[in-house]
């Protein structure tokens, strides 16, 4: 039988970790996840009540789990572990570990079995060397520490060794959750809504969506649950959901962070959320909608803080971006942006604008909604509900004297045509439309009624974009491509001769699913004269395409087979999102 450890009293000497934390600190400034002023703060309350710099910036929510545990790792050359990969069963422990569900829970530490005559140790602090020194002195051999999320390894340790609870199991089971009253007394549903376990769940999933770095969070309401789902990198996974018996409370709850009404329950209602989760600051563009059970809830992520409008960043490559450029800083006509919804194209838009937005441009946009506030531009949100639509405000921002206009989107003939009228009085005007290709941009506009000889004189160029899912490039697993791959997608078009290496993801703790992030895969139309002569001579969409293939366009499938090739993405994203086009 081994040593028991127990839980230690926070006041016992432990080996000064401050080195370890400061290097921590150091590349989370280095990273951008640490603001200068938040280590300042977190510098003077160390001042007053001790301990370490790292764990009160934790504790104040000004660095995340997420990225206190990457850089951890990566400074301290340890594992990064994710609960995805372990077992839903603990692993059967050697007898000398016997560690109390008290001391784990107090330390934040979980044992993982022995490897190579060592015992894995899953810790959130790996800079506190504490647990780790009394868990090697109790059971006399080596301990390997591997670094997880506080959170992860806490509900871990709770499925294994305690009660069998999750967090959100521990909060729902405070809950009351009394759905037997009035659903349409407003006093009642705010008295549900304002219960301190609804409050936690609320905040738990909005917490956990800034973990996976989800785009999207959807709460939907089932006859026998309530259902969470988040997008990560374009792709619905399903997360731990709460009772049905939680629906309205929990969809009431965010009606107020909303400030949405929370009686009306008939009717589609837009709203959005500021707040800070671990250290970023969060805009949340809120949309509820009514279903057969309750209120369908679709909550957009937008965080102000970490995005940047960079086009390398988005995934123009060197070739490409010179000819965008190009297109982009003419002084009037129209440059469209097209997809799907999810497609990136209002990111596209805003890093277009910052390339423009300069002291000597005036910029006015027009949105529904405002996404990102940026510094320097005259920003509209369109209110249709009092008469305020796009026509409407772009008949009166031509009045404003600007050089440049952003439409959200040219959603009707109107809009295109007050468009058309700017760009041919010396604006340049940017929108987005949704079409599967860039020269379905050309067909839509005609379709809408657009006449030809004033299309082919205002449009500068349309930009068709997807997202496809970026490979972690640590973890990818490289392999030749097989003779059937190269012939079905004509891979020797892009390599010649050689050995034609693709690339397939492997799961790691940064990325379960092998993939983290996503880039741009892009065709770019520039219109020409051949190219006008075919739309006034009302060429279909398959002509208008093989001309500017002729003139240089590079399509989505190519782009994205070019990066596929060079390790960024692999064939199957390629395939999942240019398969419509």
């Amino acid at each position: 039988m081994g040593f028991h450890v127990n839980a230690v009293s926070s006041s016992i000497d432990r080996p000064a970790p401050e080195r370890a934390d400061e290097r921590v600190v150091a590349a989370l400034l280095a990273k951008g996840r640490l603001k200068d002023v938040d280590l300042v703060r977190a510098r003077r309350l160390q001042e007053e009540t001790g301990g370490s710099v790292l764990a009160l910036l934790l504790r104040l929510g000004l660095v995340s789990e997420r990225d206190h545990a990457e850089t951890s790792a990566e400074v301290l050359g340890l594992t990064l572990l994710a609960a995805r990969q372990l077992a839903d069963v603990a692993p059967e422990l050697p007898e000398d570990v016997a560690l109390s569900l008290r001391f784990l829970k107090q330390f934040h530490v979980c044992p993982l079995g022995d490897a190579d005559g060592a015992l894995n140790l899953w810790v959130a602090d790996p800079c506190d060397g504490y647990a780790v020194d009394a868990v090697r002195m109790a059971i006399g051999r080596p301990v390997r520490a591997m670094v997880g999320l506080r959170s992860e390894i806490d509900d871990t340790i709770e499925r294994w060794h305690g009660q069998g609870r999750s967090a959100m199991g521990a909060i729902v089971e405070n809950a009351d959750g009394d759905s037997s009253g009035d659903l349409d007394d407003v006093e009642h549903l705010r008295d549900l809504a304002s219960e301190a376990p609804v409050i936690r769940l609320v905040n738990l999933v909005i917490q956990r969506a800034v973990e996976l770095r989800a785009s999207d969070i959807h709460i939907e309401p089932f006859e026998s649950r309530l259902k969470v789902r988040y997008r990560v990198d374009g792709v619905l996974e399903e997360g731990e959901s709460p009772p049905a018996n939680l629906t309205a409370a929990v969809i009431s709850r965010v009606k107020i962070m909303a400030r949405l009404n929370i009686a009306e329950r008939r009717l589609p209602q837009d709203g959005r959320i500021q707040l800070r989760v671990q250290g970023k600051e969060l805009d949340l563009r809120v949309s509820t909608v009514p279903t057969a059970h309750g209120e369908s809830v679709v909550m957009r992520l937008l965080d102000r803080e970490t995005v940047v409008f960079d086009f390398q960043r988005l995934g123009f490559t060197d070739e490409f971006l010179p000819q965008f450029l190009h297109v982009l800083q003419q002084p009037h006509g129209i440059l469209l942006v097209t997809g799907p919804t999810g497609s990136g194209k209002t990111t596209t838009l805003y890093t277009a604008l910052s390339q423009l937005n300069t002291s000597d441009v005036k910029i006015i946009t027009v949105e529904d909604p405002v996404e990102y506030q940026i510094e320097g531009l005259n920003q509209i949100h369109v209110k249709p509900q009092i008469g305020l639509d796009f026509a409407s405000a772009l008949r009166s921002i031509v009045r404003q004297d600007p050089d440049i206009i952003m439409i959200g989107e040219m959603r009707d003939l109107e809009t295109a045509r007050i468009a058309i009228q700017s760009a041919l009085t010396g604006h340049l005007v940017l929108s987005t439309l949704h079409t599967n290709n860039a020269a379905g941009g050309i067909t839509r506009l005609l379709d809408m009624g657009v006449e030809d000889y004033l299309l082919t004189s205002t449009i500068n160029g349309i930009l068709a974009q997807r997202l496809v899912r970026r490979l972690e490039p640590t973890h990818a697993e490289r392999y030749p491509a097989t003779p059937e791959e190269i012939a079905r997608f004509e891979l020797r078009r892009f390599q010649p001769e050689g050995q034609i290496t693709l690339y397939r993801p492997r799961a790691s703790a940064l990325a379960p699913t092998g993939y983290l992030g996503r880039t741009t895969i892009t065709e770019f139309l520039v219109m020409d004269d051949e190219l006008r002569r075919a739309i006034m001579r009302h060429a279909g969409m398959g002509q208008i395409e093989a001309l500017a293939r002729k003139a240089g366009m590079r399509t989505m499938y190519e782009d994205g087979i070019a990066k596929a090739l060079a390790g960024m993405t692999t064939i199957e994203e390629v395939l999942r999102v240019t398969e419509d086009g």
